[in-house]
């Protein structure tokens, strides 16, 4: 018989967490505003062990609260899986209801054996206002089948068991919203600022059936969890890759957001430029196939300086084959990027396998927790031909799948780009002298691409590079970016 421990539900908890089935961000919702977390229990239909431990502990609450039903019923269209896993454990009849009738054939709504006076037990994986169980609710009365119970997953605790229970359904949940945070706090998996903020949020919005809010006016309900809100600090315990984490601490800790493109062709001329400017960056961005004389002395020198300054290295190759051709370009070669570089840079034109052949690159796990991925959902070069299907596309893959801890952030121009706070956002075409160049290059001022178009990390190229003091030059622009995070999160 399964039983349902303490120990079971943190384990859970936690898994659920790893596998991004619950996110922390900016999320508009189907009421109408936007929450600072959104659970999307659809994935676990790609882990099969978690979606059998769900089902687990759903047969346990079950069978601790002793409820009999003739049937089971998942609430469309997320819960149908658990609900077919629980039907059969315990060999109970499953009915199935659909969101519309068939306009042929029988147009039922309701599919399955039954007849008038059955009971059936709700299943359901996220609820807020309880609105959809009342739906499924209503379907299986009009056949004349009574509910009485629903068992779900998570409680939003927004009103939903108060609202179902004015029509006389019980609501059962293996997790409240405030379970879910503090056990992830006590974990060290987030701060226990963002268990405060998520509070207030929830506290503010208790939500009627009709979408309507309880004593208050949604307009004024409080979302301090937009990502550009964040500090680096908080985002840091947010982040799916260990390189991330260590990028937000870096950048918090050294008091720099702003990344250095040594776009130059001589090998030395890069050392100089990052021996100089190394107190004042937490990257430097390479282009290592422009550099005439390029060898392995030049890798070991230029590692060497990023140590002692305390920056990543990002080679900005740009990667855009097909898995395992991109797999061999980074691993092999002549430059054997992936022994060296921190992160690189991919376009998300050949899908999510982009992602999966940089990390088939790398020998082992260990490798690719010191190795990530910036993905290219949008670029600064005027005319370019990325529409918004392609950015929504790419925002998919960063935030979304198994390879989610490979992906350190997103090169882009708007803070609309991603709402993942554990992502960075990495903008090019910083320049205190705004403009276009003559091949295209458009340009933007520090304070604009952090405050205004949201980015984490400016990349500062010919702006420092042609300098008269780049030392001097990258103090400047170091302090400006800066001061215009500090400015963005104090808001």
């Amino acid at each position: 018989m399964v039983t349902k421990s303490e120990d079971q539900m943190k384990a859970l908890a936690l898994k659920l967490f790893e596998i991004n089935a619950f996110k922390f961000g900016d999320f508009k919702m189907k009421v109408g505003v936007n929450s600072p977390v959104y659970f999307d229990l659809r994935v676990i239909v790609s882990y099969p062990d978690v979606m059998q431990t769900v089902s687990d502990l759903l047969v346990a609450q079950i069978k601790e609260l002793k409820l009999s039903s003739k049937h089971v019923c998942g609430v469309p269209y997320t819960a149908l899986p658990l609900a077919t896993i629980v039907s059969l454990q315990q060999q109970t009849p499953m009915l199935v209801r659909r969101k519309e009738a068939k306009a042929y054939g029988t147009k039922k709504l309701i599919e399955g054996i039954f007849q008038a006076g059955d009971t059936c037990l709700i299943v359901e994986d996220v609820v807020t206002s309880g609105s959809s169980i009342l739906e499924t609710v209503r379907d299986l009365q009009s056949e004349g089948i009574v509910v009485t119970d629903a068992v779900v997953v998570v409680d939003r605790e927004q009103g939903g068991a108060a609202n179902v229970a004015k029509h006389g359904v019980r609501m059962h949940s293996l997790f409240t919203l405030s379970y879910l945070l503090n056990t992830l706090h006590e974990e060290g998996r987030i701060e226990r600022s963002t268990v405060d903020a998520v509070a207030k949020y929830i506290a503010a919005t208790q939500i009627n059936t009709d979408g309507s809010f309880i004593g208050g006016d949604k307009a004024s309900i409080p979302n301090d969890f937009s990502r550009t809100k964040l500090t680096y600090e908080i985002r840091a315990n947010l982040a799916k890759s260990p390189l991330t984490k260590r990028l937000f601490t870096l950048m918090a800790t050294k008091k720099t957001n702003l990344c250095l493109a040594a776009d130059l062709s001589k090998a030395d001329d890069v050392l100089d430029l990052a021996n100089k400017c190394g107190p004042y960056i937490c990257m430097l961005k390479t282009h290592v196939d422009i550099i005439e004389d390029f060898s392995e002395a030049f890798i070991t020198n230029l590692k060497t300086v990023a140590k002692k300054h305390n920056f990543l290295i990002l080679e900005d190759r740009k990667f855009a084959d097909i898995g395992n051709t991109v797999s061999q370009q980074y691993g092999k070669g002549m430059y054997k990027i992936a022994s060296w570089a921190n992160l690189v840079t991919a376009h998300t034109l050949p899908g999510r396998s982009i992602v999966q052949g940089l990390k088939a690159g790398l020998s082992n796990d260990n490798a690719r927790k010191e190795r990530g991925v910036f993905l290219l959902a949008e670029m600064s070069a005027k005319g370019n031909l990325i529409d918004e299907k392609y950015k929504e596309s790419s925002n998919k893959i960063a935030t979304e799948g198994g390879d989610a801890d490979f992906v350190s952030g997103v090169v882009c121009q708007s803070s609309t780009c991603f709402g993942f706070p554990g992502l960075i956002q990495l903008t090019p075409g910083v320049k205190i002298d705004e403009g276009v160049d003559n091949l295209g290059q458009q340009y933007q001022t520090p304070e604009h691409v952090v405050k205004e178009r949201g980015a984490d990390i400016g990349i500062v190229g010919r702006g420092i590079l042609q300098a008269a003091n780049v030392e001097k030059a990258a103090a400047t622009y170091r302090d400006r970016l800066w001061a215009a995070y500090l400015e963005r999160v104090s808001k």
